[in-house]
This record gives C-alpha cells, sequence and structure tokens, in this order.
C-alpha cells in the first residue's frame, strides 16, 4: 500500500533540518520503500515541512519508517499525519 507522510516543520527550525538533511536523504534512498519525497516551501521560499510517499505492506511499518526518520529524531517536526494514500493520476 502507499501511504503519505505530511510533516510540519517546528516554527524556526530551518537550521536542525539543514543539519540534519543529509542523514535524511541518505535514509530515504535506502530505505526501499519511498516512492517520491519532497519539502514543503514557505513565502520566502524556505523549506518549512516534508511530504514523503512510501510503499509499505502494514500501516504500523509507515508509522515505524516515520519515526526511524532522522528529521523526528532531531525533534524538527511540529506535527505528522500518516494517511494511507491511493494514486489515481500520474
Amino acid at each position: 500500500m502507499h501511504v503519505a507522510i505530511i510533516a510540519t516543520d517546528k516554527p524556526g527550525h530551518l537550521q536542525t533540518r539543514l543539519d540534519n538533511r543529509d542523514a535524511h536523504l541518505a535514509y530515504g534512498r535506502d530505505s526501499g520503500k519511498l516512492v517520491m519525497a519532497g519539502p514543503f516551501l514557505n513565502e520566502a521560499g524556505e523549506m518549512c515541512g516534508s511530504l514523503l510517499i512510501i510503499e509499505v505492506e502494514t500501516m504500523q511499518e509507515a508509522h515505524d519508517f516515520a519515526e526511524s526518520d532522522p528529521y523526528a529524531k532531531a525533534g524538527l517536526f511540529e506535527n505528522v499525519r500518516i494517511e494511507q494514500w491511493k494514486k489515481v493520476i500520474g
């Protein structure tokens, strides 16, 4: 199944994102679960959140993936939504 992980950064935590970006990108790349991903941008064009689409067998696997993300471990996110997602177009 596909799952969307939708995360919003804590205000004022851009440096936390930058400090952990390489580890976050490697985690997604090496996981074998990532389908697509990218940051949300604020009005100034700065990264302020994340959208990841992953492919997993269970929702528990999706929650485990999200909790093990280096961004999550660094305390970057103010909130995280994890939702089953169905691709229709694209």
